[in-house]
């Protein structure tokens, strides 16, 4: 979600200067008195009123005086976007779907939920969005081949183990051992670049992966046009079983 407030909370009785920050999936304040991480799933009450948000969780009741922004941060903790908003899944979309994640009949069928037109079958038709799995380095090799498969204002997102998290280092250990080194953020970034790509943006994918998303630099997307402009419109519909030349990077 990405909003963020300078302002003096209260906890318990405590009060602390500092920033509240409003993620995808949870509430943060980092002050000098106290630091506190409030997963949306733990809250048994928000409100708010003209000066603050109350939220109250097993850990305590937080006061974050937002203003008129409370009602906003309200809203957003008890409507979060599901996981085919942040990733910009539209209806009607094209969307292609390589790798792994191909096998993901969850995410298939979240796709298909939400309208898109969905290529599961390693086909070549061009796309709105492509998702690819990138569990080590050697799966970076296709972006190059996969960007010409992307609409020149699509996107390719890349699904890569978390760091940090349990469950993506044993994972990308895992395939790490099978075909070259467990993949990292620096990584997808390097390999979008030398392929012509700019990163603009990381959301939460799963528990145990992130989704970087790539796309074609504004200044060169006219000159990407004409190339594609023959194919479009051949992703064909499977079921689901089997701004400038450097855009600004967000983080939801």
């Amino acid at each position: 979600m990405g909003r963020e407030s300078t302002c003096t909370a209260r906890l318990d009785g405590k009060t602390s200067p500092g920033k509240a920050l409003l993620e995808t999936g949870e509430l943060l304040f980092r002050g000098s008195a106290f630091r506190v991480a409030i997963p949306f799933a733990a809250m048994t009450r928000v409100e708010a009123d003209a000066r603050a948000l109350t939220v109250v969780w097993a850990g305590g009741t937080l006061e974050l005086p937002l203003g008129a922004e409370a009602a906003t941060w309200a809203d957003k903790i008890r409507n979060p976007p599901s996981r085919a908003d942040k990733l910009g899944v539209k209806p009607g979309a094209r969307v292609a779907v390589v790798g792994a994640a191909a096998r993901d009949r969850a995410f298939l069928s979240e796709l298909e939920a939400r309208g898109a037109a969905v290529d599961s079958g390693g086909g070549s038709g061009h796309a709105d969005l492509l998702f690819v799995s990138a569990d080590t380095r050697a799966d970076l090799e296709r972006l190059p081949r996969l960007k010409e498969r992307i609409a020149p204002d699509g996107a390719l997102w890349v699904l890569r183990p978390k760091q940090g998290t349990k469950q993506g280092t044993k994972q990308g250990t895992k395939q790490g051992t099978k075909a070259g080194v467990a993949v990292t953020e620096r990584d997808v970034m390097a390999a979008g670049r030398a392929a012509g790509l700019v990163d603009v943006k990381v959301v939460a994918f799963s528990a145990t992966h992130s989704a970087e998303k790539l796309v074609i630099p504004v200044a060169k997307r006219a000159a990407a046009t004409p190339a594609r402009a023959s194919a479009a419109g051949t992703v064909k519909p499977t079921r689901a079983r089997a701004r400038s030349p450097r855009p600004g990077r967000s983080t939801t």
